[in-house]
């Protein structure tokens, strides 16, 4: 149950995510970037590999670690993918970056206690979700400054 679970939670953030950020296009062209922005490929790239470490991990942990460690951290995660979307609907819906700054931020506080919930029970499990959690923490990071530019 935990597995499927911890599949559903990120195949729906998937999901719901890309719907959200195509949502106004031109608006997002016309904001001014942060210096820091990498190039749209880069986001094309990473997120599918987030989404597919997420996928690999939550499978491998949730069907080889204790339950009492599996859903807390399934919990987290499902957390985190909240306030994800949160981040993406309040950027690209309503336009409200601040608010969607402190969702984000919140997203990637939420996957830095994942990461510490699993590494506790699988390291190589945490380990992996690393660059996920980093990857957060800079759109956090460009975030503010889309907060700050706009």
């Amino acid at each position: 149950m935990a597995t499927f679970a911890w599949v559903a939670v990120v195949l729906l953030y998937a999901a719901l995510s890309s719907v959200w950020t195509a949502h106004d296009p031109g608006w997002y062209a016309r904001l001014l970037k942060p210096s820091l922005q990498p190039p749209d490929v880069v986001f094309a790239v990473v997120w599918p590999l987030n989404f597919l470490a997420l996928l690999g991990v939550g499978v491998w942990f949730t069907r080889s670690a204790a339950a009492a460690a599996v859903w807390p951290a399934t919990l987290v995660l499902a957390g985190s993918a909240v306030a994800a979307l949160a981040w993406a609907w309040l950027f690209y819906v309503p336009h409200r970056i601040g608010a969607a700054t402190v969702a984000l931020a919140v997203a990637a506080a939420l996957t830095w206690v994942l990461v510490a919930l699993v590494i506790r029970s699988l390291p190589w499990a945490g380990v992996a979700l690393v660059p996920y959690a980093v990857w957060l923490s800079v759109a956090t990071a460009l975030s503010v400054q889309y907060s700050r530019l706009n």
